[in-house]
């Protein structure tokens, strides 16, 4: 505790003794100190803003095992990824995963009975042979049951996330947003200021009454347009205490600050809001590319070797489709392009547009636009011409 806090608590305390406080000054400023803990952090809306759109993005992505390069969606270890436990959901385990990663720098998926967990508080030893060693209150947790997930920064054994790369700025935009917000939820920090001529006595009734009179009638006003007139007697003064918080220099101040906030999760606020803008498609593909994807990298390493070990064939793949994030309208012309060139079916465009397949002959069927060849070949825009060519008399294909 600093002095500063000692003097204030003194402060406090001798004047609920002399009765001071309920009496006469009934209300008091001390000034706290913000601590850039998980959840003060959350309350800060533009990192929550941004630790949504990045952990929004690998909670909805599909996992599926890989194995030997071709995947697998129905896999019997997916059930502990898509239902990890009694308590949460699929969805709500890989967003939380993401969150501590992005705060802490790390988090501990563990594999536990067919379950899987998020363990807190756990402390990590490299023992003599360079295997980790976990311990979390005191127990310690086989290597083979836990991944230590770690956003790597210049230390093999803990990795950095927001709460310490990003901490001098945070607890200073906490600390001007809690400021600003704290003003005008008090009315804008309205005070005044009594002066009296004499000492205050506590046992003056006299002067006592005459302070609680004025006291009533300021917090009485409720109505904005009431006037009220408080005739003061000879050696007292009434005047209005101007406000410790400066709105203009702290709104500039975190016009700059909050901003850098964005660079401790790998983007740059400035360009994603810029995007978000003018095609939203361009501003998800820049958050994959610069923030999911990496990570996405990172949990698939740990988590297929939770899942299978190191010497196995088979890898945890995370699938997201970023169409899932641009309008229905682009996602409408994109399905009509893939089918008008060859690259998709109608049914494929039917299931990207959230329509059931029909699984019809017609619909399973490539088709091609006329505008896309040339008028000469119409006659030979047929399936087997366009994928292997027609063999000439020599027997050489066409190309």
């Amino acid at each position: 505790m600093g002095i500063r806090d000692r003097f204030s608590n003194y402060v406090y305390k001798r004047s609920k003794k002399t009765g001071l406080y309920d009496d006469i000054v009934s209300g008091s400023v001390r000034f706290g100190s913000i601590f850039s803990g998980n959840d003060d952090i959350l309350k800060s809306s533009d990192v929550y803003e941004l630790m949504q759109d990045i952990s929004n993005q690998v909670a909805q992505a599909q996992v599926v095992v890989e194995v030997n390069g071709d995947e697998q969606e129905s896999h019997p270890i997916l059930k502990a990824l898509n239902n990890p436990n009694s308590y949460m959901t699929g969805f709500e385990f890989k967003k939380l995963l993401i969150n501590e990663y992005l705060l802490n720098g790390e988090v501990f998926p563990m594999l536990f009975e067919g379950k899987m967990h998020i363990l807190d508080n756990v402390q990590v030893e490299l023992n003599e042979r360079l295997i980790p060693k976990y311990t979390s209150n005191g127990t310690v947790i086989p290597p083979w049951m836990l991944r230590h997930v770690k956003n790597i920064g210049t230390s093999h054994l803990k990795g950095v996330g927001i709460a310490d790369l990003g901490r001098d700025t945070l607890e200073g935009v906490l600390a001007a947003e809690k400021s600003l917000t704290g003003k005008y939820k008090k009315g804008g920090l309205m005070a005044f200021l009594l002066k009296l001529d004499a000492h205050i006595n506590p046992t003056n009734g006299a002067q006592k009454k005459i302070i609680k009179a004025i006291r009533k009638q300021l917090e009485g006003i409720d109505d904005p347009s009431q006037v009220k007139i408080m005739p003061l007697g000879k050696g007292y003064d009434l005047s209005i205490l101007q406000s410790p918080v400066d709105d203009d220099k702290l709104l500039k101040y975190l016009a700059v600050y909050k901003k850098d906030l964005g660079k401790f999760l790998g983007i740059n606020v400035e360009t994603y809001q810029a995007l978000l803008k003018v095609d939203i498609e361009k501003a998800m593909m820049y958050l994959h590319n610069k923030a999911v994807r990496p990570i996405l990298k990172n949990l698939e390493d740990h988590l297929s070797l939770l899942f299978f070990g190191k010497d196995s064939n088979k890898r945890i793949k995370f699938k997201i489709n970023i169409l899932d994030f641009v309008p229905y309208s682009t996602k409408t012309n994109i399905a009509y392009n893939l089918v008008r060139t060859m690259i998709a079916v109608p049914d494929d465009a039917r299931e990207m547009l959230g329509f059931e397949r029909l699984n019809t002959e017609e619909s399973s069927k490539l088709y091609i636009s006329k505008d896309l060849i040339a008028g000469g070949d119409l006659g030979k825009a047929t399936d087997e011409s366009l994928k292997g060519g027609e063999k000439d008399e020599n027997g050489d294909k066409d190309v």
